[in-house]
């Protein structure tokens, strides 16, 4: 395959992924309104390992039990804790207020690669981090700047709090160098018998339907599955990793049209202007710190 055909492709599966990715806030919402977050997460789970489990064969990696290990206990922090977290966010949130502040995990990956993989941040950087969490703070105040009353706090703690984990886990991926592909195996098996014992001792198992298995598939093949692969596909292909990376912010962009014309949210004018900010924030900072977390672990929302 010569250069320019891989190019195309690279640029065809990171438009396909950014796509795919862009409604899983829409997704998340509308599987939220059918079962618990733990019942939407096990289900998700499910289908995710099975897709992994499927793709292992024909990935040549060979991990050391060491890695094994690592890559197993990974997965108590993502998929288990992440989206346990995430979505009692978006539970508790409209989806065009968790969406964005989750998008956050990008700037927090900015601030960790510093400590834990040595990168730094020139002083653009810090700007984007700046204007990031301005659009943070635009969002919480609806852009009156009068209080932080607007919205569910512990469903906000949880949206911030899960970009934090996210970046974390995504740092951890970069410093032990395990294909993705034995990595998500991995992290699933454990996270889904973890997901499974909380759902069984909580909520109970959900019940099984079209549309309740139909939601688990969104999110174990959208959002995990088929979206990462093929986003790790085309990171595999390109050699210009930092300009397909730029897609990434077309998707919180596109997820804020799905929100309104499929959840009918009406989109509030600081939920627009504060996803700007985070968004300019984010590139500014990410085009600062270097390419390796865009290549591991491009995640947009």
């Amino acid at each position: 395959m010569d250069v320019v055909a891989r190019e195309r492709r690279a640029l065809l599966y990171a438009l396909t992924s950014v796509a795919l990715w862009s409604t899983v806030a829409t997704g998340f919402k509308l599987g939220l309104r059918e079962m618990a977050p733990v019942q939407l997460l096990l289900l998700g789970c499910v289908v995710a390992l099975a897709l992994f489990a499927v793709c292992r064969p024909f990935v040549r990696a060979t991990l050391s039990r060491r890695q094994h290990l690592a890559a197993a206990a990974l997965g108590l922090v993502n998929p288990f804790a992440y989206y346990l977290i995430l979505f009692e966010a978006y539970d508790r949130l409209p989806a065009q207020i968790a969406q964005p502040l989750n998008f956050t995990w990008a700037i927090a990956l900015a601030l960790l690669a510093i400590p834990l993989l040595r990168q730094r941040l020139s002083p653009p950087g810090w700007i984007g981090i700046v204007i990031g969490y301005v659009g943070v703070v635009v969002i919480l105040t609806k852009g009156t700047f009068h209080g932080l009353d607007h919205f569910d706090p512990l469903g906000v703690a949880l949206a911030l709090g899960s970009a934090l984990i996210w970046a974390w886990y995504w740092v951890m991926t970069v410093r032990l160098g395990i294909h993705p592909v034995p990595l998500m195996l991995n992290g699933f098996a454990v996270a889904t018998c973890f997901v499974a014992v909380v759902c069984w001792a909580t909520v109970g198992l959900p019940a099984l339907s079209l549309e309740t298995v139909g939601y688990g598939a969104w999110v174990g093949l959208v959002e995990t599955g088929v979206a990462f692969l093929l986003w790790q596909r085309a990171m595999a292909l390109t050699t210009q990793a930092s300009r397909l990376g730029v897609l990434i912010f077309l998707a919180p962009l596109a997820s804020l049209a799905m929100i309104a014309a499929v959840l009918r949210e009406e989109i509030h004018p600081s939920a627009a202007a504060g996803l700007a900010l985070i968004v300019a924030g984010v590139a500014l900072a990410r085009w600062t710190s270097g390419d390796a977390p865009i290549r591991r672990g491009g995640k947009p929302g």
